[in-house]
């Protein structure tokens, strides 16, 4: 069925809980994973809230920030899958538009199944707050499953 699955994260601990769903899925049926961390380009920011000229952030600074945060966020699920038993890589990559680097990166990587997590919010806070998953399964050209992760406040 499926054999090779992309597991997208952002480090969050509802993001850790649809990966860690994501890792068990994939050992019932045999699947590797791959974990992916999609990060903003540095130009996104600036334009967005000014944040790097308030707070003197070079492009430098960023990237190196950012390849850190990743790597903490994909060891915490290649750890996971180590420990269930599951073949696991990981992949970082950039993309102004964080559901197109989701997609690309599972077109890229082979995979035949996106698992990713949602928060199932709906109205104003969706409006407001966009929903990746919703971006994801709309422009997503393979089988993408939605795990609702339960709110832990």
């Amino acid at each position: 069925m499926f054999k090779k699955i992309l597991i997208p994260t952002d480090g969050s601990a509802l993001s850790a809980q649809a990966a860690n769903k994501g890792v068990c899925f994939a050992k019932q049926i045999g699947a590797d994973v791959v974990a992916l961390h999609v990060t903003q380009p540095f130009a996104a920011t600036v334009g967005f809230d000014g944040m790097a000229a308030a707070y003197a952030i070079t492009d430098e600074d960023y990237e190196k920030t950012a390849a850190e945060q990743a790597n903490k966020y994909l060891r915490a699920v290649l750890d996971r899958a180590e420990t269930a038993g599951v073949n696991a890589t990981s992949r970082s990559v950039s993309n102004f538009n964080v559901a197109d680097g989701i997609a690309k990166a599972a077109e890229e990587e082979g995979c035949d199944l996106i698992f990713i997590g949602s928060h199932g919010r709906s109205g104003l806070s969706r409006l407001l707050l966009g929903s990746v998953t919703i971006k994801v399964l709309n422009i997503a050209r393979i089988t993408t499953l939605v795990y609702r992760v339960k709110d832990t406040d």
